[in-house]
């Protein structure tokens, strides 16, 4: 079976073969450009489909809400415009004939991992990813808990500060407010004497300077506030913390170096682990769904 599998992000459309052996080959990425809209963008992964040949399953992991039973996107913000409501699913079927299966980023992303990285053979775990903003998922009883309106697991949008910084969702105080690789490199770059990225504000002489670092240990606390609420919730055996931060040794040393010293002893059996799969684990998620249509 030839399964095509795209990621779509708010920066790039990620898109790979995947094989019997859930081996991706081909890997290749565009710009999604994505404030031209859901329908440009849907177009376009439309023309890639059919610039290939013998394509068994289409798998789409995207960005947004989605009821991956109808292959529906539930609500998207404006990162997207013109998302919201998206049948990608049947939008896909109709044009190319090939059967299609789509899921919300981080749920595919958790499913990845679960069949084939950090998380094969858990029964529950949570994942999170740390990038633009936040994302989550739940994987309970070895499946994703989707919640009422397929809408379950917006992590980064849990409140940690009554009152906080604005949030592109309209609300105030949420996770990644504070969490995000984006909140990392505005509080980094408010201090530095020039612009840095995420990579760049690991390099050792940007850790070595007294004020990055201490930003970075800050952002590191808000991401154990938020770990520390999932976890007196859910009582998980494992978080799985993808996203390409996530890379940096710095972030996971200092997070186990810390949270199991504020845990309660009955919760101090989990176990916080990186993505094995990286950006594959999306593909690898929806490509595995879609090899069972």
């Amino acid at each position: 079976m030839r399964i095509l599998a795209f990621d779509i992000g708010g920066t790039f459309i990620k898109y790979a073969l995947c094989n019997d052996n859930f081996e991706l080959t081909e890997k290749n990425k565009i710009p999604t450009n994505a404030k031209q809209g859901g329908q440009v963008i849907i177009q376009r992964i439309i023309d890639i489909i059919e610039s290939y040949e013998n394509i068994d399953r289409v798998a789409i992991s995207t960005a947004g809400q989605v009821d991956s039973e109808h292959g529906v996107v539930v609500y998207s913000t404006d990162n997207i415009p013109y998302y919201t409501g998206m049948m990608v699913k049947s939008l896909i079927e109709n044009k190319t004939g090939i059967p299609t299966f789509v899921e919300n980023d981080v749920n595919a992303a958790a499913l990845g991992e679960a069949h084939f990285g950090a998380a094969k053979g858990e029964n529950d775990f949570i994942c999170l990813t740390l990038g633009t903003g936040v994302g989550g998922a739940i994987f309970l009883n070895n499946k994703l808990y989707k919640g009422s309106a397929s809408a379950a697991g917006e992590i980064g949008h849990m409140v940690i500060h009554a009152g906080g910084r604005q949030c592109t969702c309209g609300g105030e105080g949420c996770f990644e407010c504070y969490a995000s690789a984006n909140a990392l490199i505005k509080a980094v770059n408010k201090i530095s004497d020039e612009p840095l990225d995420a990579f760049q504000i690991f390099q050792k002489e940007n850790m070595q300077r007294p004020e990055i670092r201490s930003e970075i240990d800050k952002w590191i606390d808000e991401i154990i506030i938020g770990l520390m609420n999932l976890i007196y919730i859910f009582n998980p055996p494992l978080i799985v913390i993808g996203g390409g931060i996530m890379n940096e040794d710095y972030i996971i040393e200092l997070i186990d170096r810390k949270i199991y010293s504020r845990l309660m002893k009955s919760f101090k059996n989990v176990r916080i682990e990186r993505s094995q799969k990286g950006n594959d684990s999306a593909l690898l998620g929806v490509a595995y769904e879609a090899s069972k249509l």
